[in-house]
């Protein structure tokens, strides 16, 4: 599994113009999932992705998580994220997991990160989505669990 996670001061997602998850502080991930992925990605990737140390301290370094500032985590499924890119001018997609295999392994990470921090908010999987935020920094992180 992997996740492109940013450090936002808000974000939001909408399907046929209607929002249906919005946070303030803290984090918009959006998550690919690969075939070889299972249960046990989608929990440490939750794990990862509600420690990950990219809020400022009282010294400006980034030394506090989601759960220290109290933060929100949007999480948004993208298979684009896994897709192949390495040659020609079209990605290629067999490198992502097929919804039946995805699908139950993005509810296992949104009930495993539910589980770490109080708010999670989710993008609706396999919609076509409009995804707004403002990203703080911007800060910006590539998190994968390797299979």
């Amino acid at each position: 599994m992997k996740a492109l996670l940013q450090r936002v001061t808000q974000a939001s997602v909408a399907v046929d113009n209607a929002e249906i998850a919005s946070i303030s502080k803290g984090c918009l991930a959006l998550v690919g999932v690969e075939p070889h992925d299972g249960p046990e990605h989608a929990s440490r990737l939750a794990e990862r992705m509600v420690t990950y140390r990219m809020f400022a301290d009282d010294s400006g370094r980034m030394n506090r998580s989601l759960v220290d500032i109290g933060g929100g985590l949007l999480l948004v499924s993208q298979f684009t994220l896994v897709a192949d890119t390495r040659k020609g001018t079209r990605p290629g997609f067999s490198t992502a997991a097929t919804p039946n295999v995805a699908e139950p392994l993005f509810e296992a990470l949104v009930k495993q990160a539910q589980h770490r921090l109080g708010n999670v908010q989710v993008g609706r999987f396999g919609a076509d989505m409009q995804v707004s935020l403002v990203n703080d920094g911007p800060v910006t992180f590539w998190l994968s669990v390797p299979g």
